[in-house]
């Protein structure tokens, strides 16, 4: 046991909650929940971090004292491009998309990038399968080809109840956050795996074809599987940190494994010559539509590069 100068004893655990104001929501080795205030300003605790903190005593409220160094951490830039750390110790991304609000692929495969970065793994779930085939369901070929890469894809009912014994099997052993578009039904399935939860819920807006945010900070939850999930705000748009170059291939197995084929080490595959994974764009053995979102989100890291 770690205890202070003066004999104080401390105890380690995991946040639960996001920080508000000057406060988190630390959960203890038993499970039992601490409101704990932050020892320092500059502490910043994600959901997800395992951390260092001294019970309540009687003359003192329990204390945050310092977050251990991260596993990975899930990130985007803020409206400033200042980093945002949405969640940390990730072992899996589970992607949430539904036949509404019609899915972007190009966040499906932003978040893959992200993943990769982290070296964590990826998933994509479907929800709502129950309205594919009357809501101009066109995602199936997407799905057919984040199955080839090696990505699971899942199709689930939160209201059906369908599927949820393969999304239970996919989140076991795993600390996985649960991401993607507002109002593919996350808070749904949550509720659905973990009944007691009833979290709010919300229907796509029909005026507009997007769902409302129903979840306004990460939040972590406990599968009697021994997974644990985090849960996520939802996104209209998402883009991970900058990278480099070299780095943003990464986020694209099938583009990092044919740029070991290109005439130039330093090629970034978007007018070289000799390039192997143009010529395999060519030849439609890499998907024209994930290379067009790696070089979108090339385009992207160095916008933001020289931006900040």
């Amino acid at each position: 046991m770690r205890v202070l100068a003066d004999g104080q004893p401390l105890a380690e655990g995991d946040v639960f909650g996001g920080p508000i104001v000057l406060r988190v929501e630390v959960e203890d080795a038993t499970g039992e929940r601490h409101q704990c205030m932050l020892s320092s300003r500059s502490l910043r605790p994600v959901t997800g971090d395992h951390v260092v903190w001294r019970p309540a005593t009687p003359s003192s409220q329990p204390l945050l004292l310092s977050v251990e160094e991260r596993r990975n951490a899930l990130i985007r830039p803020n409206a400033r491009g200042k980093i945002e750390v949405l969640a940390a110790n990730i072992t899996q991304v589970v992607i949430v998309v539904a036949p509404s609000p019609e899915p972007d692929p190009f966040i499906v495969d932003r978040y893959i990038a992200a993943a990769e970065f982290m070296t964590a793994d990826a998933a994509i779930v479907c929800n709502k399968r129950d309205l594919i085939g009357t809501e101009g369901f066109e995602f199936d070929a997407e799905l057919d080809v984040f199955a080839a890469l090696g990505y699971p894809t899942l199709l689930t009912s939160a209201v059906g109840h369908e599927g949820l014994g393969e999304l239970r099997d996919l989140l076991q052993s795993h600390t996985s956050i649960l991401v993607g578009q507002s109002g593919t039904g996350k808070s749904s399935l949550l509720n659905a795996l973990l009944p007691d939860l009833d979290l709010a819920t919300q229907s796509v807006s029909a005026s507009l074809g997007e769902g409302r945010h129903t979840t306004t900070a990460s939040t972590l939850y406990h599968l009697d599987n021994g997974g644990r999930i985090i849960d996520s705000p939802g996104v209209r748009d998402y883009a991970p940190g900058q990278a480099l170059d070299g780095q943003v291939q990464q986020g694209f197995v099938e583009i990092e494994a044919a740029s070991q084929r290109c005439r130039f080490h330093n090629c970034v595959h978007m007018k070289e010559p000799g390039c192997a994974v143009i010529e395999a764009v060519t030849a439609q053995t890499i998907s024209p539509r994930r290379y067009e979102s790696y070089r979108r989100l090339l385009r992207l890291g160095r916008d933001l590069s020289r931006q900040y």
